[in-house]
């Protein structure tokens, strides 16, 4: 059934403005009148689209340039809304004309029988079609992918689809015509923004997406990893050693004081203690002492009462022993404890029993205590830096970690991990490494043991070809802070004391040469090196004291 034509009238009009034919509505004298009055049609030739009012029926009236002079067409309003939008706004003519012919926003009409009628200038342009080449024409043949024909022929909008066109993605919505409850046809929308704005856009989209993919991996890494001794890597005399004592002293109820230095795998240590106990099943509970403020370290390890201070929760809170509740609490850095604190430390172990800050009553606790330190307790004690009743109840039982230059011969091992672990976070090939890179890795000193070889595989993962890692790709070091040459300082020491003396050296030496090349920047030096921020700092204190 073909559409009613809404055109109930027209008029011609002579380059003087007088009217030279007229048909319909076009011939009423109304019209007539206001086609007289300048003031009326200077205004329409302004606004181009107006509504007129005649025997309480709405119509639209448009003004267009023609061959003669002007015409006047004259024609029933669809209905309120776009009576309400010529009516409201003078421009009304430029608006659709913009709508139209937007060339970020692509237009393509068609019939109820799926035949184009209209494509805007830039959907042309995009397809190498001329002006109206495409109408009259099946829209699926013109246009590659389209489903506006399934649209027409179901009634049922699609917003926000993906469609291909000439090897590009764009997102389109494809909405039915309706009018009265019958379909007359389908309009269909395409943006199409700027190749630098799609690019910008394109490449924000795979940015997001490569870091939830990264977050996502991380996420299955951690729930995969069960920090049992599988996770202490290593095949040398001390990693057997090592592991060796972790299983025998697991399963006893008994504080663990783990000795090491920084960056050693101190943490892995705790872990493996508390996957090999009877209580693996509960929480284990990671204090750092060293990143404690001081102002907040009993609210954080014995808990608060409601009230209890300005700023405290209106709940309350639990501190890190009642967490710590049937599993294992783990103080890593506790040399760094205020001797304050540490005296109600030692009521707790002594007791069980903790009170909260601003509370009057005590609560029992169940706890495993291991502890982790890169200090000398007992150069501490001796000079009353740290308790010595405390040192004796937190070190029953001592688990040495080896530095990584006591296990060199576990780089290889240490370096494959790395590189699968890093790999496997951020989706690329496995690299492989050349026998001069790792002849060279053997050969340093490692101030910051694992976690600066860590850190020197993960960078020159990132500046290699990501292939095969070689010795370019590595960072320089100078050569007092090779392996050979801290083992000749070595030898050349009398006595454990002076060895530790000579390697203390060399390790500051090393911390101001690298604060140095980063500008002061003592974050990112810490991280070059594989050590702690807290650490760095009280390395640098003690260089600051040994100067005055």
């Amino acid at each position: 059934m073909p559409t009613t034509t809404q055109i109930v009238g027209a008029a011609l009009l002579g380059q003087g403005g007088q009217v030279t034919l007229a048909t319909g509505l076009g011939s009423d004298a109304r019209i007539r009148a206001l086609l007289a009055d300048r003031a009326w049609l200077n205004e329409l030739r302004e606004h181009r689209l107006t509504t007129l009012n005649l025997d309480r029926k709405a119509y639209a009236v448009l003004l267009a340039p023609a061959a003669e002079g002007e015409l006047l067409i004259i024609s029933h309003a669809p209905g309120d809304p776009l009576l309400h939008f010529i009516g409201s706004v003078d421009f009304a003519w430029d608006i659709i004309q913009y709508l139209l012919t937007d060339p970020h926003d692509a237009v393509t009409i068609v019939d109820r029988e799926a035949r184009l009628v209209y494509i805007s200038p830039i959907h042309e342009a995009f397809f190498g079609l001329k002006l109206g080449e495409g109408n009259g024409r099946r829209v699926e043949q013109v246009i590659e992918n389209t489903r506006l024909h399934e649209v027409v022929a179901t009634g049922r909008a699609e917003v926000g689809a993906i469609q291909r066109m000439r090897g590009a993605e764009r997102v389109v919505s494809r909405v039915p015509i309706k009018r009265d409850g019958r379909l007359l046809g389908a309009i269909g929308r395409v943006m199409f923004k700027g190749p630098e704005q799609l690019e910008a856009l394109s490449r924000r989209i795979k940015k997001l997406e490569g870091e939830l993919e990264f977050y996502k991996r991380e996420t299955e890494t951690l729930r995969a990893r069960d920090y049992g001794l599988e996770t202490i890597i290593g095949e040398s005399p001390a990693v057997q050693r090592l592991r060796a004592y972790i299983a025998k002293v697991a399963a006893v109820e008994i504080p663990v004081l783990i000795r090491g230095e920084s960056g050693t795998g101190k943490e892995l240590v705790a872990h493996a203690l508390h996957q090999l106990s009877p209580r693996r099943d509960r929480s284990m509970i990671n204090v750092n002492a060293a990143a404690l403020p001081p102002n907040l370290v009993e609210s954080e390890l014995f808990g608060y009462e409601p009230g209890a201070f300005t700023g405290a929760d209106k709940k309350g809170r639990k501190g890190k022993f009642e967490q710590a509740e049937g599993g294992t609490i783990f103080l890593d850095e506790i040399g760094d404890m205020p001797l304050d604190v540490q005296a109600k430390l030692l009521r707790v172990l002594q007791d069980r029993i903790v009170e909260r800050i601003g509370g009057d009553r005590a609560r029992t606790v169940d706890f495993r205590l291991v502890s982790a330190t890169n200090k000398d307790l007992q150069s501490m004690v001796e000079e009353g830096e740290f308790r010595l009743d405390l040192f004796y109840r937190i070190s029953p039982i001592v688990i040495e970690v080896p530095p990584l230059r006591e296990r060199v011969d576990d780089i290889p091992l240490l370096v494959a991990k790395f590189l699968q672990d890093f790999a496997y976070r951020h989706a690329r090939p496995v690299p492989s490494v050349s026998a001069e890179a790792l002849a060279e890795l053997s050969e340093r000193s490692w101030p910051g043991n694992i976690r600066q070889l860590q850190h020197e595989i993960e960078r020159a993962v990132v500046f290699s070809n990501g292939l095969m890692i070689g010795i370019e790709d590595l960072s320089q070091v100078p050569r007092r802070f090779r392996f050979q040459e801290l083992s000749r300082t070595a030898d050349e020491s009398h006595s454990p004391r002076k060895l530790r003396h000579v390697i203390s050296e060399i390790q500051n030496e090393q911390i101001r040469e690298e604060i140095a090349a980063c500008g002061g920047n003592k974050k990112r030096a810490a991280t070059n090196l594989g050590i702690s921020r807290s650490f760095l700092y009280k390395r640098l204190a003690e260089i600051e004291e040994k100067k005055a």
